[in-house]
């Protein structure tokens, strides 16, 4: 196989493994794409040492290969997190909410205190943007908010936020976390220098 048909392959197989995480993570799937992740990384290895002399295709690779890392941390964190019991963004390992209670029966205070915070480095963090978006959608339904937003708005929202304040403040990431006030959800952001 040419190396241009695997790094197809390659591409091909972390979207798909990106979709398998996210189906676990969700509770979809009961067990962790292990053998998925076990090709991609074999596929990786394989031109780990090669001499790759099309500028293109060695370009594609590394970009690849750093974009499978990225996840594949992301992932990891996420499963320790969920094995050790404390969910890291998303709704893994969490029991299904309870019915949402009256508006002026929510605990404002403790729940914007115990907020969870998502870090971003960089505006397209997709993973980590998209577990924000889940606890965002959460926050806003127990607060009786019916209205939302799309993905995609959100994900330009953050993506303008963490640009921002990586330019005007020199910070190397960006926290973000959620606070509840009065029935209003609202996205918080914090440089981390």
């Amino acid at each position: 196989m040419a190396i241009e048909d695997d790094i197809a392959l390659l591409e091909r197989g972390i979207r798909e493994l990106q979709v398998e995480w996210e189906k676990f993570f969700g509770g979809v799937e009961k067990k962790p794409p292990l053998e998925l992740r076990a090709r991609i990384e074999g596929l990786i290895k394989r031109y780990a040492y090669a001499d790759i002399r099309n500028n293109s295709e060695r370009f594609k690779y590394q970009s690849l290969t750093a974009r499978y890392n990225t996840f594949n941390e992301l992932w990891n964190k996420r499963l320790r997190a969920l094995e050790e019991g404390r969910p890291l963004g998303g709704h893994a390992g969490r029991p299904s909410p309870p019915a949402p209670a009256p508006r002026s029966a929510i605990p404002e205070a403790p729940r914007a205190a115990q907020a969870a915070a998502f870090r971003v480095e960089r505006g397209e963090d997709a993973t980590v943007v998209r577990a924000l978006f889940d606890e965002y959608v959460e926050a806003r339904k127990q607060a009786g908010d019916r209205g939302g937003m799309n993905f995609e708005n959100f994900q330009k929202v953050v993506k303008d936020q963490t640009k921002r304040i990586l330019t005007e403040k020199n910070a190397r990431a960006v926290d973000f976390r959620l606070e509840v006030k009065e029935g209003k959800v609202t996205l918080k952001a914090k440089p981390i220098q």
